[in-house]
């Protein structure tokens, strides 16, 4: 019998994003942690809202900065520095892209969502270009719009 595939289920997203930015393109990498962190993310103690990723054009790496994952109570002396960079594992096809659109003016690379799958943490991030406050009010017109006539469907049934 096959062995069952576990649910990918977010732990960790950066909701902030998705208000700030229009995503263009996203890819899942792997992210390469200690122990100790990873029991910290599995107690949601991560933050990777004020977050982003950087390209090292000479290495062929991407490192994510700027997350704060908090030290583990029970870890003691093999505790880890909580706001410390971290690599990110991702195939060379896509460290290319990364580079080229990080580039392009008014392009960044933030972190989305924080999760495990297969055991393992992985991190989705995306190619984001910033929106104007015009985009960020006609985002709350059309969400308030759904919830208008979602409630009208619902008054109807």
């Amino acid at each position: 019998m096959a062995k069952k595939e576990q649910q990918s289920t977010p732990v960790i997203q950066n909701r902030k994003a998705n208000h700030l930015y229009f995503v263009d393109e996203t890819f899942e990498v792997g992210i390469m942690l200690i122990g100790s962190e990873v029991k910290s993310i599995r107690d949601g103690k991560c933050t990777i809202g004020e977050a982003w990723v950087d390209v090292d054009e000479k290495k062929d790496e991407i490192w994510l900065i700027g997350a704060r994952i908090d030290e583990y109570l029970f870890a003691n002396r093999f505790n880890h520095f909580p706001a410390r960079k971290r690599k990110l594992l991702a195939h060379k096809h896509e460290i290319q892209k990364m580079r080229k659109a990080k580039e392009l003016k008014g392009c960044t690379i933030v972190p989305l969502k924080l999760y495990f799958k297969n055991r393992r943490a992985k991190l989705e991030i995306g190619i984001c270009r910033g929106k104007d406050q015009r985009d960020k009010r006609q985002d709350i017109i059309n969400r308030e719009a759904k919830l208008e006539m979602d409630r009208a469907a619902k008054a109807h049934r």
